[in-house]
């Protein structure tokens, strides 16, 4: 591994070089558009799609206020209405806040950390695309009378077939759990790309807040989301082929779904919430002209805040009959999380109060930031307060806190974000004058629309209710709410206009119009900097003045292409040491078409569609296959010149390759959702007077042993034809021997799990937890009967070599993960119950 040579270089660059450079990244035109990987370009759609999806809720919001502007009100019915608000609330949550945050992460911290693009770019577009196409489809249910109306939390029973026998709730869980996917494919891409692909000498230190706040989201994106994956999956096939996990009657219980829901849920405010924190952290200190105080203590605000916000998932199940001890435990952490955050408020006005600010829009909707989630972070605190909690819950009470905490700690930031970036797109800031107005409208719209609800839900207002009469005594503080709304969408429709208005100017040079610190206000072009920075300091733009002039003509790090292909240098995680340079995937139709053919299964699979539903979902598997056979190829060097005198590999393997960590979080995020399935088997166990209860049958200790048996034996194998890659000159035919009988136990394994563990799902809640397990094993042995034939094809085709073997260890890692996912499910499934007993 190469020492960090003295920068800049001083000989000039060869000619030629830069022209070379721009050739390899050059974006696509036309409807060939639809092929680029670019995180700029995919960047930019992202956030466009999602800003698409935030006035669209807005205007389902406006809907909903005018029905409660006045008692008695028959503008829309209470079906509708009920679609409304799940519509609204779900898009909102789903469609909106958690892509918004993924699309300024995408299109800045490539940029921000010196890096030419993140690591996997076609994983980037394939999770806008799924995005992107699932949502638009799924919103569109509105104008077919297919939309859900259980609400965005979806509780059973409501939710199940006997109360919700349409369709809207199969579009709800399926759609939603497919994006779900989307956004944890973007978290794997972001989490990888924030300790790899960071700049030489961009040690964590030194790196910026947005990418701490962004690898701490990420990561709990990676445990959290795979709970409400599970979820959606155990409701969609209770509704579907009736097994019946939140039936009681059927040994089913609906808090399993709270349960599950709700252990993504709350962590997903924080989720929302920390990448803004990270945004004004940023911001802040240009606008102050003044670095942040107590930088330090920040980012270990947000480690803090990620790791207490599990903890609080009970905290929306007070009501719910949890028990003292438990609510109690819930409630105490729900206080605990205010303190870390209460640290990042501090930081920010200690650094307002020690520079010299300039009262910009970014100031003025960080300022608006600062006044509202403080007041909605005193609310978290009341209703964390067993008795208060008791008395609101499910008030419009609620709705004011909810509202306060995601609109004042996420979209305000999100709007000073705009307002501060929009220059990186075509060199032009908004007009300040109007972000005056704009400012106005939004804040005073927001508090004359939420502040009377905080009033109204004190007073016994219910959520959800889509009329009231005039005797309750909510008239004057509705109407005051309503005309809020309209208020703060007149603000919002004014930035509408300004933005599109600035972006319609002809493009000029961005410079750095905030004074600003970060290295994303280098000068780039669809490749990035001309020369990856060499980074000695926490404000790289104040502190190494030069650096912009540096960058620019080729003096720091791989100023050009040294295989005439899109690359950038991967770093070690922690000091970020130059470690090799990879090679980036150029553009390509296979992750639209992947997208495509996912989304159309998800879809069309809802409406019943089985024929046209499995041929989208093998025109998604063949368009994955050929991406994936695209990408790992050998490298056309073994060494590149990344700056004057140093060299450095072109590639790696093993440990030291990135897609081995990417596939490493893949199987943190399988584990997870194993573990929900895992959890739900053993809640409803817990709640059985017999374990196992009366009629199931238990299966003899022959058939789980030799299971288990045949996974390890097939994991040998595996370890066997890894060995022999890692070889020079290995035996490629005794390979894919191995492999074929790798498979060929992993397959019997599962059959002997199917004979020794007689299933009938429908028949109680107990059965159909204990056939969910097997199934997801038998997924994964379906994912392996692909996966086998794949790496025997590349043997074939010598592209399993020493230098080119991130295919074989993956694989073997996901083949190793299946062998102790099969022997956790034995165990579950075969010990659990006797020692219940």
């Amino acid at each position: 591994m190469s020492a960090t040579p003295p920068l800049p270089n001083k000989l000039p660059r060869p000619p030629g070089e830069l022209e070379a450079l721009k050739r390899a990244w050059k974006t696509p035109t036309g409807w060939r558009y639809l092929t680029t990987v670019n995180n700029t370009n995919i960047g930019r759609l992202y956030l466009g799609t999602a800003l698409l999806f935030f006035l669209l809720a807005g205007v389902l919001a406006l809907l909903m206020r005018l029905q409660l502007a006045v008692p008695n009100n028959t503008l829309l019915s209470a079906s509708t209405y009920n679609q409304v608000f799940t519509m609204h609330g779900t898009v909102m949550m789903f469609l909106f806040a958690i892509p918004v945050v993924e699309a300024f992460a995408v299109y800045l911290l490539p940029n921000m950390l010196g890096a030419r693009d993140l690591p996997f770019p076609r994983l980037s577009a394939y999770a806008f695309w799924a995005y992107a196409i699932g949502g638009l489809a799924f919103f569109c249910t509105l104008f077919f009378g297919l939309a859900p109306d259980g609400g965005w939390f979806m509780y059973p029973p409501l939710t199940g077939k006997q109360y919700s026998p349409g369709l809207g709730a199969d579009f709800w869980l399926l759609g939603i759990g497919f994006i779900e996917i989307s956004a944890i494919a973007g978290a794997i891409e972001l989490i990888v790309g924030i300790l790899f692909t960071r700049a030489p000498g961009m040690t964590l230190r030194k790196m910026p807040v947005f990418a701490w706040s962004m690898l701490v989201v990420g990561a709990m994106i990676v445990f959290a989301f795979p709970a409400v994956i599970a979820g959606t999956a155990l409701l969609e096939l209770e509704r579907a082929y009736d097994w019946p996990f939140f039936i009681a009657e059927r040994g089913g219980d609906p808090l399993l779904w709270q349960h599950l829901f709700w252990f993504f849920g709350h962590p997903e405010v924080y989720i929302i919430f920390l990448p803004a924190a990270g945004m004004v952290s940023t911001m802040l200190p240009s606008i102050a002209g003044t670095p942040l105080v107590g930088r330090g203590a920040v980012v270990a605000s947000l480690l803090a805040t990620g790791v207490i916000s599990f903890a609080l998932w009970a905290h929306h199940m007070f009501t719910a009959g949890l028990g003292l001890f438990s609510a109690s435990l819930v409630s105490a952490a729900s206080m605990l999380v205010a303190i870390p955050a209460s640290v990042q408020v501090f930081a920010w006005i200690a650094t307002l109060w020690r520079g010299a600010v300039r009262w910009s829009a970014p100031a003025l909707f960080m300022l608006g930031f600062l006044c509202i989630f403080v007041l909605g972070g005193l609310t978290g605190v009341m209703v964390a307060v067993l008795p208060f909690d008791w008395q609101v819950h499910d008030t419009y009470f609620i709705v004011a806190h909810l509202h306060y905490v995601l609109i004042g700690g996420m979209l305000f930031p999100v709007f000073a974000g705009m307002y501060y970036w929009l220059p990186l797109l075509n060199g032009h800031r908004m007009s300040e004058p109007l972000a005056r107005w704009v400012f106005g409208l939004m804040f005073g719209g927001f508090n004359l629309a939420f502040f009377p609800m905080h009033v109204t839900g004190l007073l016994g207002m219910p959520r959800r209710v889509y009329t009231y009469t005039s005797a309750m005594g909510w008239d004057g503080l509705n109407m005051a709410s309503t005309i809020g709304a309209f208020v703060f969408a007149a603000g919002v429709l004014l930035f509408t206009v300004d933005m599109v208005r600035t972006l319609r100017k002809p493009e000029r040079d961005k410079g750095n119009p905030w004074s600003a610190a970060t290295l994303e206000w280098l000068p780039s072009e669809d490749y990035g900097t001309r020369s990856i920075p060499n980074v000695t300091s926490d404000d790289p733009l104040w502190e190494q003045p030069s650096l912009p002039e540096e960058v620019e003509r080729g003096a720091h790090w791989l100023p050009g292409t040294a295989t005439g292909l899109r690359e950038t240098i991967i770093t070690t995680a922690d000091d970020a040491r130059p470690w090799y340079v990879q090679v980036l995937p150029g553009d390509s139709w296979w992750p639209f078409v992947a997208a495509a053919g996912t989304a159309g299964f998800f879809l069309l699979l809802t409406v019943k569609m089985t024929v046209p539903a499995w041929l989208c979902g093998v025109a998604a598997v063949v368009a994955v296959v050929a991406w994936l056979w695209q990408t790992d190829k050998p490298p056309p060097l073994a060494m590149a010149q990344a700056a004057e005198g140093v060299s450095l590999p072109v590639g790696s393997a093993g440990r030291a390759w990135h897609s081995w960590w990417a596939t490493i979080i893949m199987l943190v995020v399988d584990g997870a959702i194993f573990a929900s399935f895992a959890f739900a088997y053993l809640h409803l166990s817990m709640k059985l007077e017999v374990c196992p209860p009366p009629g199931a049958v238990m299966a003899e200790p022959f058939w789980p042993a030799l299971s288990a048996g045949l996974l390890l034996a097939g994991s040998g194998l595996m370890a066997l034809a890894s060995g022999a890659v890692r070889q020079p000159g290995g035996k490629q035919r005794g390979l894919r021997w191995l492999v074929a009988g790798a498979l060929a136990c992993m397959v019997g394994s599962f059959c002997c799990e199917l004979l020794g563990q007689p299933l009938a799902p429908t028949r109680d809640a107990w059965s159909a937890a204990v056939a969910v397990i097997v199934a997801y094993q038998g997924l994964h042995v379906l994912l392996l009967m692909l996966v086998g034939p794949y790496l025997i094809a590349r043997s074939a085709h010598r592209h399993l070599t020493p230098s080119s073997r991130a295919t074989m260890d993956n694989c073997v890692l996901v083949w190793h993960y299946t062998t102790l996912q099969g022997l956790a499910a034995a165990f579950a499934l075969h010990a659990a119950p006797a020692w219940m007993n």
